[in-house]
């Protein structure tokens, strides 16, 4: 069917973020092919010792709530949890959440707004508003799962007409807010593997006006592999700071050998917030949003290291 209809179609799983584009006119599709009736697209199977694997139609409701989910990563589980609300996390997928559409606040109004500041580069024009000079558009990545899942190290399957593949999360998003996934428009995402769980500790951090609708103005999400008290391996992933998640790799490499002390800790979330580099395209200023990722990034360390998380120099903030 897509391959029939070409770019005039798209699919839709819950459509809790296509339906209400399409009622402000930044999707027309013509046709709409809904994946919902794909069983083989729900549910979750397998074990902690060889990896879990997620259907991309699971609803954010039933991974938040998955025993398997929260007990091993429960990151993701959290992360899931956060997403909107109640009634939207039990008719939004997984897929559909990794897949959302940056957002930004000259982007994410009605059709009759944008017309009346001559629409931006995103739909129906040919400036970016956030950064006139630019030539590309600084939309907002804006999901709660795909930062963690980048940094478990998960893996999407793929699938299309000319076959299917299996790549690293982390290589399914490209820094750009319009051409945002490495994703073709025919291939249906079908499934989110998660790696086998080896000393894991991790935690995701949400940061947003509201503290129970709002879509993320930052999200933090940490995946630590322990060798008893010492890390082997970690990965520190920001999500709405960019047009994609984005890791914060040198901090993690600061890690990888060492013990979790406060030192190392605030050493760490200082260089974890140098990747973090917001506009002024989303809710709450930049300078604070900026600020925030190195306390969210302290918080999150303290926290998996059984620390308390609100360390006396952070009562200011």
């Amino acid at each position: 069917m897509m391959a029939d209809h070409g770019p005039e179609a798209m699919f839709v799983a819950g459509g809790t973020d296509l339906y209400p584009n399409m009622k402000r006119r930044q999707f027309e599709p013509k046709v709409l092919v809904g994946l919902r009736g794909l069983k083989e697209l729900v549910g979750v199977r397998g074990e902690a010792t060889t990896g879990l694997v997620i259907g991309a139609g699971t609803t954010l409701t039933d991974v938040a709530e998955h025993a398997a989910v929260r007990e091993h990563f429960p990151a993701l589980a959290v992360a899931a949890g956060l997403v909107s609300t109640p009634p939207l996390r039990n008719m939004g997928t997984l897929g559909g959440n990794v897949c959302v559409d940056p957002r930004c606040n000259y982007y994410n109004q009605s059709y009759q707004w944008r017309r009346a500041i001559g629409f931006c580069i995103k739909k129906d024009g040919d400036i970016c508003l956030v950064a006139p000079g630019s030539p590309r558009c600084w939309a907002v990545s804006s999901t709660d799962t795909a930062p963690v899942l980048w940094s478990l190290d998960a893996r999407v399957r793929l699938v299309g007409a000319r076959g299917e593949r299996v790549i690293p999360v982390a290589s399914l998003f490209k820094d750009d807010g319009i051409d945002y996934l490495a994703k073709g428009r025919d291939e249906v995402l079908t499934e989110l593997l998660l790696p086998p769980v080896d000393g894991l500790r991790c935690a995701y951090l949400k940061l947003r006006r509201r503290g129970s609708f709002d879509f993320p103005v930052l999200g933090v999400a940490l995946a630590l592999a322990m060798d008893g008290g010492l890390v082997k391996t970690a990965r520190i992933v920001l999500g709405g700071v960019a047009s994609q998640p984005r890791e914060a790799a040198a901090a993690g490499a600061l890690l990888a050998g060492q013990r979790l002390t406060p030192e190392l800790i605030e050493r760490v979330a200082a260089v974890a917030a140098r990747p973090s580099k917001p506009l002024d395209n989303t809710d709450l200023t930049h300078p604070y949003r900026k600020k925030m990722t190195k306390v969210f990034v302290t918080r999150a360390l303290r926290r998996l290291a059984g620390l308390p998380e609100s360390p006396r120099n952070e009562e200011e903030v």
